[in-house]
């Protein structure tokens, strides 16, 4: 079996895996969940890039790994793909992107939204009841919110007002072609930050990727429906023989 090594979100930390780690440890599988740089106990990394975040990962996988990317860790895991192909068994990017918009005024009034509360004096916490709401789908776990937010609560305003930034700067579209592992793409209905449709756009890109959407799932992804996400998940490791 490939390690399976798990990479979070923007407003996450890898507390959000919990439900992954348990299910996926009890099948036998070696699972690390990351704290990203600037969050949890992992010191930061200067400048603050993707191309620094995937070195930063490369010297913790010391064999192929399948990598498990959530929004912007789905960004972490094809920036470390694109840099270590040698590395990457596999590639699950759930609830993400191959661009986050960039240059656009998309990209700067989203910039401006997430940072204006910090500006305001606000805590991450606060933020986090005021955001983590809306990235919820029809069909949710109900302590899926509530972890969400205290996730979120913790995270650094530094690290947060830095990895904000950089989303925008991401763009690996043309790299889509390139990728010559086994695929997996999972999007949410309900999920207006990564929406379905763009997804699907990304999958017919990638040469033999499997793409499946969650009825009634948000951008929480596995924290809205675990249960779902990891039955999605192990039937790919287990058709994929990884």
């Amino acid at each position: 079996m490939s390690p399976l090594v798990f990479l979070h979100g923007l407003g996450g930390g890898k507390a959000v895996w919990d439900r992954q780690i348990e299910h996926f440890s009890a099948l036998g599988y070696r699972c690390m969940a990351w704290d990203q740089p600037g969050y949890g106990q992992s010191p930061a990394v200067e400048p603050y890039t993707f191309e620094k975040m995937a070195e930063a990962l490369n010297g913790l996988i010391a064999e192929k790994a399948v990598l498990v990317g959530h929004s912007m860790g789905g960004l972490v895991a094809q920036e470390f793909y694109a840099r270590y192909p040698e590395k990457v068994a596999a590639l699950a990017l759930c609830f993400t992107s191959a661009a986050f918009s960039a240059g656009t005024d998309f990209a700067q009034h989203f910039v401006a939204a997430r940072i204006a509360p910090l500006d305001a004096g606000k805590s991450m916490a606060e933020i986090a009841k005021d955001v983590m709401p809306a990235q919820r789908g029809r069909i949710t776990d109900k302590e899926g919110l509530a972890r969400a937010e205290r996730i979120m609560a913790g995270i650094p305003p530094a690290t947060y007002r830095k990895a904000v930034q950089i989303i925008t700067t991401f763009d690996r579209r043309e790299d889509l072609p390139k990728i010559a592992v086994p695929a997996l793409l999972v999007a949410g209905s309900d999920d207006v930050t990564a929406p379905a449709q763009l997804m699907g756009g990304m999958a017919q890109k990638i040469a033999g990727a499997e793409f499946v959407v969650l009825r009634g799932c948000g951008h929480l992804g596995p924290l809205d429906q675990p249960e779902e996400f990891n039955k999605v998940l192990e039937s790919f490791l287990r058709r994929r023989k990884l």
